[in-house]
């Protein structure tokens, strides 16, 4: 089991487990949806937030369990700069449904200029 300098009980430390191996699933599911999803730009959109959800988590967690505030404060700044790229992502989906009438990836990739 792992064994911090502040945390020396195993409860604590079979739940870091917990939570790590929960981190460590959520960005797999992502990375396959990533791949599974590609012709549906909406979902490979929201794999990629989780994919920044699960880092995040990755982030609180060791920040938590190692007694320093710094994971999370990135982790604020992640969350931050997610929300202004979904935002950024999704309107320019709604600009591009606006003129062609569909949202495949594959009509996307004929964008020029």
């Amino acid at each position: 089991m792992l064994y911090f300098n502040s945390l020396d009980n195993f409860n604590v430390s079979f739940y870091f487990l917990d939570f790590l191996f929960f981190s460590v699933l959520l960005f797999f599911l992502s990375i396959l949806g990533i791949f599974v999803t590609r012709k549906n730009i909406i979902l490979t959109i929201v794999s990629i937030e989780m994919l920044f959800l699960s880092v995040n988590f990755n982030f609180v967690i060791f920040s938590v369990f190692l007694d320093d505030l710094i994971g999370q404060l990135f982790s604020l700044y992640i969350i931050a700069v997610a929300g202004a790229e979904a935002a950024i992502g999704l309107a320019i989906l709604i600009i591009f449904y606006r003129l062609r009438k569909v949202i495949s990836i594959d009509y996307i990739s004929t964008i020029k200029g």
